[in-house]
């Protein structure tokens, strides 16, 4: 099977660069392992291969197509063979976990550069809003086309931060503002963004929680990649891929913390990137979390692969789903 990827790089010398550039729409063959801008088919082509794809039946109340989407979207530091490597391994992994929808990435301009984070962010800025101009919105419009797609999230690392950008720019546009899009599930690994702005009186995340039906952050307190003693972090807020998400939060938000669960992991030598910030990608565990979160059959509250601390917190469980 092929891989669609969503690409807003520029090009350079042949290549997918690291500087923002025009929208892609990549068709990648299963055997390759380089994105590359002949890659590239039409916007109309590469919708209508994804939602078929994706369809995964019809709806009894409506009789119309239904079927689910994810937009997986990478952090900083990542090359585009990096993006594709852990894009397949989401694939499998939720496929194998009984996920029955597409999975498609949102690769922005990042550099495969440590250094370059801060030039990152402001290219994340930049992009953002593609992230809902050329993706979000056009799996939504294909309601009009008598579809029912829902079109769930999944960001990594600074992704966070991209689609909290995306998502106000969009409301600060008029034409958009009066449209009618959202995404259904908005999920958060490793998140990269502080845990202040995503609690329920701070504005910088009001239009994300406007136009998402359920935002979920999975937290893991080890992870080093995200500590505040980070030459490059000197300043910044404790982030909510850490710390988790903050007290005063909306009714769709919830956080799982996964920091007893990762402890029990032996460190995996195949990993992309650091282990502790990277390892969501390589665990079938989270894979099964994540479906169910994307199926929404089950309560947050009682999906199988969870379990409730004494301190009322959700964890991230394995114990819980063989009992």
């Amino acid at each position: 099977m092929p891989d669609y990827v969503i690409s807003v790089r520029n090009v350079s010398r042949g290549k997918l660069g690291s500087e923002p550039g025009t929208t892609r729409f990549l068709k990648i063959p299963g055997d390759h392992a380089q994105p590359k801008p002949a890659h590239g088919i039409s916007r109309a082509t590469w919708v209508e291969e994804v939602m078929e794809w994706s369809r995964s039946g019809t709806d009894p109340a409506t009789g119309r197509d239904c079927g689910d989407i994810l937009v997986f979207v990478h952090g900083y530091n990542n090359d585009p063979p990096v993006v594709l490597k852990r894009h397949r391994l989401l694939k499998m992994n939720l496929a194998a976990a009984g996920f029955e929808g597409a999975v498609v990435s949102f690769d922005w301009p990042s550099n495969n550069i440590a250094l370059n984070y801060l030039e990152d962010r402001s290219d994340a800025r930049v992009t953002s809003i593609k992230l809902v101009d050329d993706c979000i919105r056009l799996f939504t419009l294909t309601q009009l086309r008598g579809c029912a797609f829902n079109v769930h999230l999944l960001a990594h690392s600074t992704g966070a931060y991209v689609i909290r950008e995306g998502f106000d720019d969009a409301d600060d546009r008029r034409n958009i503002a009066a449209t009618n899009w959202t995404a259904s599930q908005v999920v958060l690994i490793g998140a990269d963004v502080s845990a202040k702005s995503l609690g329920v009186e701070d504005s910088k995340s009001s239009s994300l929680y406007r136009h998402a039906v359920r935002l979920t952050n999975y937290q893991n307190p080890y992870d080093s990649v995200l500590k505040l003693s980070n030459i490059k972090r000197v300043g910044v807020a404790p982030r909510a891929g850490r710390v988790g998400l903050p007290g005063k939060l909306p009714h769709k938000a919830v956080n799982v913390n996964c920091g007893p669960y990762f402890q029990s992991l032996p460190p995996d030598s195949d990993a992309t990137g650091a282990w502790e910030h990277s390892w969501f990608f390589n665990d079938p565990l989270f894979a099964r979390d994540l479906t169910h979160t994307l199926q929404g059959d089950i309560d947050r509250n009682y999906i199988p692969t969870r379990k409730r601390a004494k301190d009322g917190a959700l964890l991230l469980d394995r114990k819980s789903e063989i009992a």
